[in-house]
């Protein structure tokens, strides 16, 4: 019997690449109207949820998130689904290392003790749930993703910026991946347990390593930018996106990755995206090797 899949937030990257992966997997693919607000009926026959929900550039999420976890408890309560959410690292705070679902949850943030609530949320409504929890999402279409949005920004000018020390590794997890990994989790639902932290290890590069691989494909020399941290402090009394991304800042100076055993025990046959092309997927399509950068991201034929 064909299994069904309402995707919330079909338009993000989370909702559209996991949309993709249950399609090619022959589920079939139903997506949340926003409009409709009646979350509770798009859902009635749906056998996973996947929560592709998110407030953009962190606004009001003391508010927000834990409306759209009420939303989605009881639209899973009324139909017996499955939810599965994009889990991050905010909760484990400044702890550099190996973060699995044993690392001690000590968030000294505000979105990261929102993220511990919204969870714990789940964890008491008695909906099966699966937190898929990931690194820095990369997304080849971009769409909002940290390559688009910060690291690859300037590439056109032949510029990385990196947001703290470049040799500081960071967890970074390919949405198309995940999206694939969140089907097979599906797929086994009925081996899990009610409440399942399950770390997706994705990917893990420092801003060094993606200069040399951006250099080696390109066949030119890559510059690294610090990100201006003092312009956010400057503008964050005005600009709620600045003061968001200030209080992150520690994330990008804390040396991390995620831990793999349990993913690799649950799902042992998951093959994930070569590095390479996980590294390269911020690389504008028109960054031709053939060609040379001048001053201003203008390119010429080299000689």
């Amino acid at each position: 019997m064909k299994q069904t899949v309402l995707i919330l937030g079909g338009s993000g990257k989370i909702g559209s690449r996991s949309a993709d992966a249950f399609w090619d997997a022959g589920w079939e693919v139903r997506h949340y109207d926003r409009k409709t607000g009646d979350m509770v009926a798009a859902a009635d026959g749906v056998d996973v949820i996947v929560n592709g929900l998110n407030p953009p550039a962190y606004h009001q999420w003391e508010r927000t998130i834990p409306e759209i976890t009420t939303q989605v408890i009881a639209a899973a309560k009324a139909s017996g689904a499955t939810v599965i959410v994009p889990g991050n690292v905010y909760i484990y705070g400044d702890q550099p290392g190996v973060l699995d679902e044993n690392t001690p949850q000590n968030a000294h943030t505000k979105k990261g003790r929102v993220r511990i609530e919204m969870e714990d949320s789940y964890r008491a409504s008695g909906v099966q749930t699966i937190v898929l929890r990931a690194g820095n999402f990369i997304d080849p279409a971009g769409n909002g993703d940290i390559m688009s949005m910060l690291i690859m920004r300037d590439i056109k000018k032949g510029k990385i910026t990196a947001a703290a020390d470049p040799d500081t590794l960071q967890s970074y997890a390919y949405v198309p991946d995940w999206g694939r990994a969140a089907v097979r989790l599906a797929e086994k639902r009925a081996e899990l347990a009610m409440f399942e932290d399950v770390p997706f290890p994705g990917h893990a590069f420092t801003t060094t390593d993606l200069q040399r691989c951006v250099e080696n494909h390109t066949k030119r020399s890559i510059k690294i930018n610090r990100f201006p941290w003092w312009m956010m402090t400057i503008l964050s009394p005005f600009w709620e996106l600045a003061r968001e991304m200030r209080e992150m800042r520690y994330l990008y100076a804390m040396p991390h990755r995620i831990g793999s055993a349990k993913f690799d025990r649950l799902v042992p046959e998951f093959e994930p995206t070569d590095l390479e092309q996980v590294m390269l997927a911020g690389l504008s399509a028109d960054i031709d090797p053939d060609k040379a950068m001048r001053p201003g991201g203008k390119a010429v034929v080299a000689n």
